[in-house]
């Protein structure tokens, strides 16, 4: 595999020339926001609107072609955290995988849910509507740095009363990345299932589910896949597809429905596979864009990309280290992500200055975050780096 060393090393010229060719407008704005949304690379912008040119003519797509842009969009999704296609149901984000998880999962009166402190709304609100089942979700505090208590979820885990853990593996607010092998690991022995939002994690980070033991993983495609909004996938372990009954079902998730010359003939028999998550019909166009925009992202190598993001961080690390600013983020390599999260001496001030220098960035939690992504440059986090020193 190809590896990118401590100067920037070989992978330099590749995420160059791919800056200039999918996101030409960079050399005017410096965008570090992939946290919130992910730009579309030129090459799907190109595909998506030539889909939507034939969309003015839709004899031009037969329904075997519209179907093939689903059954890409799930092989790349399941190429790009190694399961099976088999396994993945495409989804328009990442509340309905969650969803599913909540609903789907056979939970009982007394039950607990644990989900941190500080998770991202759309990993709490469907675990909260439980109440109407007296399923409980308890909260645990986070540590003193306020990142996600693993020690603590590891403990409550042997509780025979939880029976999940749902955590995102990336935090949105700070960046930290939860050990997902340690905790899969520990769910599985204590048969607790495992739901994870991994819409902040993949495409910047590496996950191998076949090494990683998640039982139901959400992900929208909008930030670090640059894919379109309406795009993204739910993976749901083997073991578990046939096990689990969607409680909202769309037409297509049954079996026989793909004939579309005998639609009446009814059948009540869910597909044996993701498809049986899907909620019909799903936007083609955004799936068609998703395929393009994780392709790109896989031929770069998940791997590559993180090792880039970790070098580019230097400059911003090299000044925080010197006092000009404070980092809230995990710096360790077992915690660490692309996400960087900085406390100014004044957050006003320092904001004004970023974006009179085109610097695109977001506000989280009382700090400014920072979420580069493959096409960022050490020159662009230098600069950056020292307009958050000017205090």
């Amino acid at each position: 595999m190809t590896t990118i060393d401590q100067s920037g090393g070989v992978l330099r010229e590749r995420f160059e020339t791919l800056r200039k060719s999918e996101f030409p407008w960079t050399a005017e704005t410096t965008y570090l926001n992939n946290a919130s949304i992910g730009p579309l690379p030129e090459t799907t912008r190109r595909r998506t609107d030539a889909f939507t040119a034939k969309r003015t003519a839709p004899h031009l797509l037969p329904d075997a072609d519209l179907q093939q842009i689903l059954w890409d969009a799930r092989a790349v999704a399941a190429r790009l955290i190694n399961a099976s296609v088999s396994e993945i149901g495409l989804a328009t984000n990442t509340s309905h995988g969650v969803n599913l998880a909540a609903r789907s999962l056979p939970l009982r009166k007394g039950d607990i849910v644990l989900v941190p402190e500080k998770e991202f709304p759309a990993n709490v609100y469907p675990w909260l509507r439980l109440r109407d089942q007296d399923v409980r979700v308890e909260f645990v505090p986070p540590t003193e740095t306020g990142w996600p208590d693993e020690v603590r979820l590891l403990e409550r885990i042997r509780d025979p009363r939880v029976r999940v853990l749902a955590i995102s593996f990336v935090q949105f607010s700070n960046g930290y990345r939860a050990d997902l092998l340690r905790l899969g690991n520990a769910c599985r022995e204590s048969d607790v299932f495992f739901v994870v939002d991994a819409i902040q994690g993949l495409g910047q980070c590496p996950l191998d589910v076949q090494a990683t033991p998640v039982d139901i993983l959400a992900c929208g495609g909008q930030k670090w896949l640059l894919s379109p909004w309406g795009s993204g996938f739910v993976y749901v372990r083997a073991e578990l597809v046939q096990a689990l009954e969607p409680v909202v079902a769309g037409w297509m998730a049954f079996e026989g429905t793909d004939d579309f010359t005998h639609l009446t003939d009814y059948n009540p028999s869910f597909h044996p596979d993701g498809r049986r998550f899907e909620m019909i019909t799903l936007p083609f166009q955004d799936f068609l864009g998703m395929t393009e925009s994780v392709s790109i992202l896989l031929e770069l190598e998940v791997e590559s990309i993180a090792s880039h993001l970790r070098f580019l961080r230097q400059p911003i690390y090299r000044l925080a280290n010197s006092g000009a600013f404070r980092i809230t983020s995990p710096t360790s390599p077992e915690c660490d992500s692309a996400i960087t999260c900085v406390e100014p001496k004044r957050l006003s001030v320092t904001l004004a200055r970023l974006e009179r220098a085109n610097v695109v960035c977001s506000v989280r939690e009382g700090a400014i975050r920072l979420s580069p992504h493959c096409y960022n440059t050490l020159a662009e986090m230098d600069r950056v780096a020292g307009i958050l020193a000017e205090d």
